[in-house]
């Protein structure tokens, strides 16, 4: 029913002005907006260091996220299925909200407990992510085809990935502002206010914002509804969950035989595996690199957000290199810059080593580009989602192990004769840290070389791909 033609009634055949006007559309991109913009990203590794977790630590609680991602993401599609994909997201707020409360309210030096208490948390985000991945999405695009408009899809993803990334830039240039408690008192005196804050008290600033953001997710999630639409198959049995559950892991294995005897799709996902982990380890940890490399932690948001907009160029970039040159010429070239990146990174050239970083962040998104640009062409339609499932699964696998490799060789180092000989000028965490990064570049070009010579064994014993499905 329409009153007084403004009101849009979704049993009607007339469609809402405007995409936006659907709840589920506006809730979606908040949701999104509220979940992704976490203010203590910019300081996320010294955040943990601050509050008295060691380096294998923070490598180690980090396994465990991309572990719980791993083991959920796949049943969580399932589980969407079965309690409904609203209640899946509101499951997903809630999560977030105890996730970053258990941290505004962890004890600084709690040793084994304060240990316990970030594995905890970093659980409790695995599950978040997997509950939220895709379940929002779904909601929104349901939401437009039951009121006629699906092809408004491409406008709804332009305006929430720019809200995205707006809220991403404010909470990582806010986050680090507020974590620095000299730029807070500077900002006082500014203000003639004798009010001063200590670090202890700064450093959950950027939770406390965190905290507030979760309950707004939960907010957004609490008001959309889940959308019943004819074609969807109707939910039948008791034991359907059981079906639903082997019938999701048999689509999975499915394609991950098809990837394993594809050897295009094979080389494909190992490259982007290759880069993605080695990389992650350096960007998880890119708020202890700029401290190493004298930047003020007042400065890390804005770094942050300077790298991010670099995502404005780079796409263009790499569409460009995939018309000129092969996909082989391509990974030869990212592979150089990754290796010139891990290199640059190893000197600690103080304000100067911020540019292997950008680097490095730049080879992330042309792998990301190359990776889901050639999968896509290779893989038919009927198994594409499940072939880009598997392919976030592998790299949060591969990133899963590098934080335990990584956690080894710090627990390593922390014992070598040399290390401890050297300690004195520097404090010994710095000094591991930075004598951690110098084995980097030579384990990605091992990792390299045997990804060239499978490659080759693989292209070599398949001159075309078999058809998927």
């Amino acid at each position: 029913m329409i009153n007084g033609g403004n009101t849009f009634d979704p049993m009607s055949d007339k469609t809402p002005p405007s995409p936006f006007a659907i709840p589920n559309v506006r809730r979606f991109i908040a949701f999104r907006v509220c979940f992704n913009a976490r203010f203590y990203y910019p300081v996320f590794a010294v955040l943990f260091l601050d509050f008295g977790l060691t380096l294998e630590q923070f490598a180690l609680l980090n396994a465990a996220w991309a572990a719980t991602i791993v083991l959920l993401e796949v049943p969580s599609g399932a589980l969407a299925d079965l309690i409904g994909r609203r209640n899946l997201l509101v499951v997903a707020g809630v999560l977030m909200i105890a996730e970053i409360a258990l941290l505004c309210l962890a004890p600084r030096g709690g040793g084994q407990l304060l240990f316990a208490i970030f594995l905890v948390n970093r659980v409790l985000s695995g599950m978040a992510e997997a509950a939220a991945s895709g379940a929002d999405e779904a909601l929104a695009y349901d939401a437009l085809k039951r009121d006629g408009r699906p092809e408004d899809w491409g406008r709804v993803l332009e305006r929430q990935i720019r809200y995205q990334s707006l809220g991403y830039v404010i909470a990582m240039s806010v986050g680090a502002a507020v974590y620095d408690p000299d730029l807070l008192n500077r900002l006082m005196d500014g203000l003639g206010l004798a009010l001063r804050f200590a670090p202890e008290t700064t450093l959950r600033f950027p939770l406390f914002l965190t905290l507030a953001m979760a309950i707004g997710a939960l907010v957004q999630t609490l008001g959309m509804e889940d959308i019943a639409l004819d074609e969807a198959p109707a939910k039948t049995a008791a034991g359907e969950p059981v079906s639903m559950i082997r019938q999701t892991f048999r689509m999975t294995w499915r394609a991950g035989r098809w990837i394993l005897q594809t050897p295009m799709a094979l080389c494909i996902i190992l490259a982007g595996l290759l880069f993605d982990h080695v990389i992650r380890v350096v960007i998880t940890l890119n708020s202890q690199y700029l401290r190493a490399i004298h930047y003020p932690e007042a400065s890390f948001g804005l770094i942050g957000s300077g790298l991010a907009l670099m995502g404005m160029v780079i796409p263009k970039i790499a569409e460009r290199m995939d018309g000129r040159f092969t996909p082989t010429s391509n990974f030869f070239t990212v592979a150089a810059m990754a290796a010139m990146g891990l290199t640059g990174i190893t000197f600690f050239w103080p304000y100067l080593g911020l540019l292997p970083l950008a680097m490095l962040s730049a080879v992330m998104m042309f792998t990301n580009f190359f990776s889901s640009r050639y999968l896509n062409q290779i893989t038919a339609s009927e198994q594409r989602a499940t072939v880009l499932s598997f392919k976030g699964l592998s790299y949060n696998l591969a990133y899963g192990m590098a934080g335990l490799l990584y956690a080894l060789l710090l627990a390593f180092l922390r014992r070598h004769p040399a290390i401890l000989a050297a300690v004195g000028d520097k404090d010994l965490e710095a000094l591991v840290f930075e004598q951690s990064f110098l084995y980097l570049p030579g384990y990605f070009i091992l990792m390299l070389a045997v990804l060239i010579m499978v490659a080759r064994l693989q292209l070599k014993r398949h001159t075309k791909p078999p058809k998927t499905g």
